[in-house]
């Protein structure tokens, strides 16, 4: 099976030929790499079409921060910030996703134009959660989810993190199609950084592939996040700050659509968009050259290309051949 065999397509959401963009607006004053820069409607939206603009083939809209500590923010402001731009990006066409665990802002926003529901609990933060997925119909990412990230389940303890997170997500999974949720609307996600540290993280991405036993798209959630800031410390260890790391995240973004992610989630779109062409040309390159017959195709080509002998002009009249010297190659 090839990468993009085994991509998959989620039902209710456009059909990608390749690895999908999906941006994050994150409508709040706490987020860890860009919290308060998009905290009010206005720009918020215009941040989301940005992105758009900039290669993103989704938009990841969510408005309470999850990293390590974080406060909860209560129901009725979660609401405030999210709804309003659900609403004004899906007015301009963007395909939006929302990121929550409340069922309510779930609700809510589906109402408003949300076309899937990103929940970092996989239902577990919110019992009402996959009912209201399941009765809307929407598609809905399961995260690998040991708990808010404070105490013990800042850093997860794992003795096989593969292993373990393939079970506990298979797990998770079973509940939310017992819910009700169809099997072609669901997306799983490794849960990088939650529960886990940057050596369990680096072993989950080398091992995406085994993601795919799970039957469903694979959504990789890397972007900037702290194992990053580990392989890029200096020689002090130093990690450089969060946005500074988009270089390293577009990287992971080209290796997680090789091993056929569905989707990645990223800050900065550009080079994100642009990793995840290239690697799309890759796979069709190579596709095409293990398509039967496509040898002998380009040794046809090839004998069509060259010069008939039997015609060719006399080489001892004609000028001397110049070797040809790439520019800029030594």
């Amino acid at each position: 099976m090839s990468n993009h065999s085994g991509r998959g397509q989620v039902t209710g959401l456009p059909a990608w030929d390749r690895c999908a963009v999906m941006g994050v607006v994150n409508v709040t004053p706490d987020s860890f790499s860009d919290g308060g820069r998009w905290f009010d409607t206005t720009t918020a939206v215009k941040h989301g079409l940005d992105l758009v603009g900039e290669g993103a083939d989704l938009v990841d809209v969510g408005g309470e921060s999850t990293r390590p500590g974080a406060t909860r923010v209560d129901e009725d402001e979660e609401l405030r910030r999210v709804v309003p731009v659900v609403r004004g990006l899906a007015a301009e066409g963007v395909t939006v996703s929302v990121d929550t665990m409340r069922a309510s802002v779930a609700r809510q926003a589906l109402a408003a134009g949300a076309a899937l529901v990103n929940d970092v609990s996989g239902g577990l933060a919110d019992p009402d959660m996959i009912p209201a997925v399941a009765e809307a119909g929407a598609p809905f990412v399961v995260m690998h989810w040991r708990g808010f990230l404070d105490g013990a389940n800042v850093r997860g303890v794992y003795d096989d993190v593969v292993t373990e997170v393939l079970d506990e997500l298979h797990a998770r999974v079973d509940a939310v199609l017992a819910g009700g949720v169809s099997p072609d609307r669901v997306v799983v996600d490794p849960g990088l950084g939650f529960s886990k540290d940057s050596e369990h993280d680096l072993t989950l991405l080398a091992h995406l592939d085994r993601l795919h036993a799970l039957g469903h798209p694979v959504l990789v959630a890397a972007s900037r996040k702290r194992f990053l800031g580990r392989v890029l410390a200096g020689s002090d260890g130093a990690p450089p700050p969060a946005r500074e790391r988009d270089a390293a995240t577009a990287a992971v973004s080209a290796l997680a659509a090789h091993a056929g992610a569905w989707a990645v989630r990223v800050h900065e779109v550009r080079a994100t968009a642009d990793a995840v062409r290239v690697a799309r040309a890759i796979e069709g390159a190579r596709t095409e050259a293990n398509t039967p017959g496509a040898h002998a195709s380009q040794v046809a080509r090839a004998s069509h290309a060259a010069p008939d002998t039997a015609s060719a002009p006399d080489t001892a009249s004609a000028p001397p051949h110049l070797p040809h010297r790439a520019e800029g190659t030594r």
